[in-house]
């Protein structure tokens, strides 16, 4: 775990105060006989003596590089936030305005398959005048359910055009949570990859699914003849072929940047996956902010091994081709034993991680060409300050560039110069500039802690607390845009915290900052938490679970593994009759849940712990874990082949040593 510094050291005080000191002197000499000039030096240098404020200067000091580069970037984000605002301009003009440029540079690659800049703006026409001809009107949404390609970015950067809103649906999704995902969003059309059209079979005939046109696109590097076409859907890669490739001029300038244009899912605390709202002007924010902070240029080839419809490859991934002109090469999954492999033939110069890719590479075995790569920038979110240097050294990385944001928030932070560990930071004299807070809450429920005034209290370096955002609807990068589901927007909304009337966009995450600004992750708070790079909600899988076993109760948290990032799923279930087939359990969980949701580890229980007002009592279990020294419960493993098997001695000390497979 990286050290928190919460004060300096005994040297570095005193070397600060010999500083001022000698400053004070030296002035003094400098103005001679002239007695008020002496007398002002040595009042100013009496009050820079006295009270905290040596560390202070010190910390100023410090830190005043770091600032500098942060102020330099963050003036050109603004610049341009501004400037295309003037314009009046949306996502989509930004893009044409890049086309313009450099019309036959490489936009997006797949494999073989390469789609220029043109050709990236040729096929978002086509599919803004195909649907606008159909009637699509702006304000309407369409889901969108395609695995990684260059076709993706172009169905929603098309539909942006004519105002039409496109809902990225997790390609994970199945059945009752795919059904929720296309219903919350209030999907007036499905666009589905052939890849996965027996997802949206599946569901078919349900009745409000039933009546949505389904538009299925081929993806045009697959021969022909050999690809499925469901039933009643309507075959799109020849329709958009037909359509004219010219500008849907009129249609784009009705368009404004506090238009929204895509949901992007995110689990929350209500279980169920949540559409995030993102508009034009969010969107810019986050992928310029993000770009410019970690210090992508346009010149750059990116490599992108991420799903497009999650927030780091969709839309920061897609974001530095269609607002910065970089080129992006696409991977449909991520490989670890193919990662440098394909960015030396894609001659990258950055690439993009989440945590557990980072972790994934080091325990592929060395090899040659681990720092044969062009690669001089890494950037994405959860790279665990355990392996950080590791990580660096290994695979010769100039530059990591950490960022810190939820998909909805309006709180962002990125780490710009190399901090182990660090999420990002904000200048100790920057606060009022940039309004993000750590607050004080209770351990187990997340709930903040308010003082006998009524107000939230204020986290000093080293506490860990709720981080906070705080909401200006007049500025498009502190505005908290929400859900498609207004009360799902206001739970995350934390209101009167620190006068009557204010509103902060409440994270549910837990940080702590140090005396330079420095903010490093925590925790979670709520229902959810993260593994394989997925947010899973509790809740969900406690329903689902609790079906398959005939309603037992259920209880599902996230339990640290050692050498793992994130927090694997745990179950405990109330079977004091040890009634509940494992077998059955094992076939219903492989059958309705995702791989990442699966829990890791189920304990059978002669009765739950809850609290007096009946709320199950997650930190208790958290804290037993799957730990064999600490629990007499049966508790079952997930093995790869899909199967719980009880967990042994010998499966607990090799999850233990970092050698079991997970």
């Amino acid at each position: 775990m990286v050290e928190v510094i919460t004060q300096l050291t005994d040297k570095q005080k005193a070397v600060t105060i010999g500083v001022i000191f000698a400053v004070t002197v030296a002035f003094s000499l400098l103005f001679g006989e002239n007695v008020i000039a002496q007398a002002i030096v040595f009042l100013i240098g009496w009050y820079l003596f006295t009270g905290n404020r040596p560390v202070a200067i010190y910390i100023i000091f410090k830190t005043l590089p770091r600032d500098m580069k942060v102020l330099v970037r963050y003036i050109k984000l603004n610049y341009y936030l501004k400037r295309w605002d003037k314009k009046g301009w949306t996502v989509g003009h930004v893009f044409q305005s890049i086309v313009e440029r450099h019309p036959d540079k490489v936009a997006l690659q797949i494999d073989d398959h390469i789609m220029t800049f043109q050709d990236a703006e040729d096929l978002s026409n086509q599919v803004a005048n195909y649907f606008h001809a159909l009637g699509f009107h702006r304000g309407d949404t369409i889901a969108l359910l395609m695995e990684n390609k260059p076709e993706y970015g172009c169905m929603w950067l098309g539909l942006s055009k004519i105002g039409v809103i496109t809902a990225l649906i997790n390609t994970n999704l199945r059945k009752d949570v795919l059904l929720h995902s296309i219903r919350v969003a209030d999907a007036k059309a499905v666009i589905v990859g052939t890849e996965l059209i027996d997802a949206i079979e599946e569901i078919r005939k349900e009745e409000d699914i039933a009546k949505l046109p389904i538009y299925q696109h081929h993806d045009p590097m697959q021969v022909r003849q050999n690809l499925p076409q469901l039933s009643g859907t309507i075959g799109l890669t020849d329709a958009l072929s037909a359509a004219s490739v010219d500008a849907p001029t009129e249609e784009m300038n009705k368009g404004k940047v506090s238009d929204k244009m895509v949901y992007i899912y995110t689990s929350g605390t209500t279980g169920l996956p949540k559409a995030a709202v993102i508009t034009n002007a969010r969107y810019m924010f986050f992928v310029l902010g993000c770009g410019f902070m970690v210090g992508v240029r346009q010149s750059d080839i990116i490599y992108n091994p991420l799903p497009l419809y999650h927030t780091a490859g969709g839309m920061v991934g897609l974001g530095t081709v269609f607002l910065l002109g970089t080129t992006t090469v696409l991977r449909k999954r991520f490989s670890a034993s193919n990662f440098w492999t394909d960015c030396i033939k894609a001659k990258a110069t950055a690439a993009q991680y989440i945590g557990e890719i980072c972790r994934y590479l080091l325990s592929v075995p060395d090899r040659p060409h681990d720092t044969s790569h062009t690669v001089r920038l890494m950037f994405g979110n959860g790279l665990r300050p355990q392996i950080w240097p590791q990580f660096v050294a290994r695979f010769n990385i100039q530059d990591i560039g950490e960022v810190y944001g939820s998909t909805e928030g309006n709180s962002n932070l990125a780490n710009i110069d190399n901090k182990v560990g660090a999420v990002g930071f904000v200048p100790v004299y920057a606060e009022y500039l940039y309004p993000v807070t750590l607050i004080k809450c209770d351990e187990e429920t997340g709930e903040p802690i308010r003082n006998s005034e009524g107000w939230c209290i204020k986290c000093k370096p080293g506490e860990a607390g709720i981080f906070l955002g705080k909401i200006i609807r007049k500025t498009p990068a502190r505005a908290f845009g929400g859900y498609a589901d207004k009360k799902a927007s206001e739970k995350k909304i934390l209101r009167d915290v620190f006068r009557k009337g204010d509103a902060y966009f409440n994270s549910g995450d837990i940080l702590v900052r140090d005396i330079f600004g420095y903010f490093y992750f925590r925790d979670r708070t709520g229902d959810t938490f993260r593994w394989r790079g997925e947010n899973v909600a509790t809740s969900e899988v406690e329903a689902v679970i609790s079906n398959i076993v005939g309603l037992h109760d259920c209880v599902v948290y996230g339990v640290e593994v050692p050498h793992v990032e994130g927090r694997a799923g745990m179950a405990a279930i109330l079977d004091p009759k040890r009634e509940i087939s494992v077998e059955n359990l094992s076939n219903g969980i492989r059958g309705c849940l995702p791989a990442y949701a699966r829990p890791l580890f189920v304990r059978l229980m002669d009765e739950l712990p809850m609290t007096g007002t009946f709320k199950m009592k997650k930190l208790d279990l958290q804290q037993d874990g799957f730990n064999l020294d600490k629990v007499s419960d049966p508790i079952y493993f997930l093995h790869p082949d899909g199967v719980y098997r009880t967990l042994t001695r010998e499966d607990f000390e090799k999850i233990q040593s970092g050698n079991a497979r997970l």
